[in-house]
């Protein structure tokens, strides 16, 4: 078991340069270094857009738009910023974020009452079949995190609540909500890194 948890940081690192490689790459336009990096991610980032979406066909189109975006932006890249698969990840979340909001607004706006469309919370099957090790490796570190940042962490990245809404929904001032996600991350970050 021992030796599994030691090639764990190294096949980590040989696929964050994979990645790196593969990014810088497709900077330089080569399409084909597009599709290896597609095939690579796409799994993972559907399954952050579905997370957030809860709609198969909407997380399919929401994938889609986030690849032209990762596509078009990355020369914008940076190496010692973040790792490639936090990045693509943070432009997919963000996608399906406009997603969800623009499905919102739509909904007001064609409802003379400002009804805001109820996203079904329920997981879908599909992602009762997804148990990566990285997925249980995250829930292990959320657990490990205090009640009140687990929460702020869980509203603000996998339903897309703004620091506002969140401070608005738990009845807590925005200042402290800020500290509970900066502090959380840093603590997932280290936990995930370790």
């Amino acid at each position: 078991m021992s030796s599994v948890n030691e090639e764990q940081p190294k096949y980590n690192n040989q696929r964050n340069q994979e990645l790196k490689e593969l990014l810088a790459a497709c900077a330089l336009n080569d399409r084909s270094a597009f599709a290896r990096l597609y095939q690579l991610t796409s799994a993972k980032l559907y399954g952050v857009v579905l997370h957030i979406l809860n709609r198969e066909a909407t997380a399919q189109e929401c994938l889609q738009d986030a690849y032209i975006k990762i596509w078009n932006k990355a020369e914008s890249y940076r190496t010692h910023l973040a790792a490639p698969m936090t990045w693509m990840t943070t432009i997919a979340r963000n996608q399906a974020l406009d997603h969800l909001r623009r499905r919102q607004r739509e909904v007001m706006e064609s409802d003379g009452y400002s009804f805001i469309e109820q996203i079904d919370t329920q997981p879908l099957p599909l992602q009762f079949c997804s148990h990566s090790k990285e997925k249980t490796q995250l829930m292990a570190c959320l657990d490990q995190l205090n009640e009140n940042q687990r929460q702020m962490i869980s509203l603000a990245y996998f339903r897309g609540l703004t620091h506002s809404e969140l401070a608005s929904r738990t009845n807590t001032p925005i200042g402290t909500v800020k500290t509970q996600i900066r502090r959380g991350l840093e603590q997932l970050r280290g936990c995930l890194e370790t």
